[in-house]
């Protein structure tokens, strides 16, 4: 009955008096200020907010106080209250205020820019840019040449070499015609090595060229594209979160934590596929959890020969049953939703738990009908009443499908302290993507680490690596396979990360024998293969 989804982040000094305990100062949280461009007119007005929302969100995981900004609006000396200034530079050509280009020239305070509009600076003499900071902007540069169906890919600078790892950034040639891809970047070189340095750089495969990924002068970074576009788990996006450290001052140590969380627990999953599960991680003394759905539905009796069926908890003995066995063997439980799932609405597949979406309408891309903070409070606390007056405390939240409406992420924290997941963010609580220019925007993001508080003031635990997902018979969403290799190899990315997680899911219905699968010698393998990598196993619950 499965349908799979697919789900497709110190300086301390020390006083001794009397031979008293020396004592570690904190240093306070970053203040940071995030500047973006707000050009008009266009399908991507609101690309440099959303971009600005995803880096507010790994922020998040140093605790930075974030003040997010047009740069249009930027008034002489600004910098100088924040510890570090980011410039998100997302729109062609789009004009800087010269207030910003006088302190961005001559600021002591940190300043990363990314990508476009670098020129601005760099080629007006009254800025003295190269001389100044040492660096060198000659062009922007994108595709080769223009991809057509006889060249699909012509190449660009695609490879960013970091830690030993080369991330090529997504690419895509449609059908149409047209290309999935983030291709500009900026090409510098250092002109006066005294003064800046290349700590990452990127290469072009098909000219053979290679140039200046970031550069650093001082308090001065350049990034030479978005990192926030088309992000994945093998993808540039984490080599920004993990440079986020040194452009913070935020030393961390290297520290490499897993998690695994077996997915979509529901009253009508198996008990000896859950028990096959338990008893492997108990005897591995590895920990987990358990994304559980309270109270299961099945509102058009889809497998109900059409009659609508509803099992609250205290009625589902099997899942009550699996719960206190894994609970008593290093399992935890995380409220995965209430229903998962949306009245009698096929959102989008067949109205039943676990297969459909909950606080969002994905059918019609828009937020459900009674879409409020009320009435997400009263979904969120319904399964937690649920859950608890059946003796069970979840020591989290994940949104369904991963995806809620911004009423209801704002909700979850009011219920919640911690969340497991990815999440969607959009440029406005009430968003508009029809629109023929300005559309808003959703933009998903996951973590390579935990984030403290995100945009909605989620405290948000990570999944980074994926799920295993197999061709299954009459699943019309099983066409593409993710194996254990692939999760893996996310994994080893994930380590260039240097307080990194590698977090992935496992669906216990893989497991049925009436689908014949090697799941369970495949995550057997994938758990062998991470622990070798260095991976310490640990719980939700332990993490602070």
């Amino acid at each position: 009955m499965k349908v799979l989804v697919r789900y497709l982040v110190v300086l301390a000094w020390m006083i001794c008096i009397c031979c008293v305990p020396a004592q570690a100062q904190t240093p306070p949280p970053p203040k940071v200020l995030v500047l973006y461009d707000t050009p008009t007119g266009t399908t991507y007005d609101k690309i440099g907010f959303a971009y600005s929302i995803m880096l507010r969100n790994l922020l998040g995981h140093f605790d930075a106080q974030v003040t997010l900004a047009p740069v249009a609006g930027y008034t002489a000396g600004t910098v100088n209250a924040y510890d570090a200034t980011f410039y998100l530079g997302s729109a062609y050509d789009f004009q800087l205020p010269a207030a910003f280009l006088g302190d961005a020239a001559s600021t002591a305070k940190t300043l990363v820019w990314f990508r476009y509009n670098i020129w601005q600076l760099a080629w007006n003499p009254a800025y003295n840019f190269t001389a100044t900071r040492g660096v060198s902007f000659s062009a922007l540069r994108g595709m080769n040449a223009a991809p057509s169906a006889a060249n699909p890919t012509p190449g660009f600078f695609d490879t960013i070499q970091y830690k030993g790892k080369a991330f090529v950034k997504y690419y895509t040639f449609n059908s149409d015609g047209t290309v999935s891809a983030d291709p500009d970047v900026g090409i510098t070189a250092i002109a006066d090595p005294t003064k800046a340095t290349t700590l990452v750089t990127m290469t072009n495969p098909k000219t053979k060229e290679t140039a200046p990924y970031v550069v650093r002068s001082g308090n001065f970074w350049y990034v030479a594209d978005a990192p926030l576009s088309f992000i994945g788990p093998r993808d540039r996006y984490l080599v920004l979160a993990d440079l986020l450290h040194d452009m913070l001052g935020s030393p961390a140590a290297e520290s490499h934590k897993a998690m695994i969380r077996l997915e979509d627990v529901n009253a009508w999953t198996s008990v000896a596929s859950m028990k096959t599960l338990t008893d492997y991680l108990h005897v591995k003394a590895i920990p987990f959890s358990i994304a559980t759905i309270p109270h299961f539905t099945d509102a058009l009796g889809i497998y109900n020969n059409g009659v609508p069926l509803t099992i609250p908890l205290s009625q589902a003995s099997n899942l009550k049953k699996e719960l206190n066995y894994a609970l008593a063997r290093g399992g935890e439980v995380v409220m995965h939703g209430y229903t998962h799932q949306y009245a009698a609405l096929r959102n989008p597949y067949d109205a039943v738990s676990g297969d459909d979406y909950e606080m969002w309408n994905i059918v019609a891309n828009s937020p459900v009908a009674e879409d409020s903070q009320a009435w997400a409070l009263g979904r969120l606390r319904a399964g937690l009443t649920e859950l608890q007056s059946n003796g069970y405390t979840p020591v989290a939240w994940e949104m369904p499908h991963y995806q809620g409406s911004a009423a209801a992420y704002r909700a979850t924290p009011q219920v919640f302290p911690t969340t497991y997941q990815r999440v969607v963010y959009y440029t406005s609580d009430t968003p508009n993507f029809t629109a023929a220019v300005g559309p808003d925007m959703a933009v998903g993001q996951f973590y390579p680490y935990i984030i403290n508080q995100d945009y909605y003031g989620q405290r948000v635990l990570p999944e980074n690596l994926g799920n295993f997902e197999y061709a299954l018979p009459g699943d019309p969403t099983a066409n593409v396979v993710y194996t254990g290799k692939d999760i893996l190899t996310n994994a080893q990315y994930a380590l260039t990360v240097r307080d990194g997680f590698g977090s992935f899911f496992f669906h216990p219905f893989l497991l049925e024998p009436a689908y014949g699968l090697p799941a369970l010698a495949d995550l057997k393998a994938l758990v062998t293969a991470m622990t070798k990598l260095g991976y310490t196993w640990v719980a939700p619950s332990g993490l602070r």
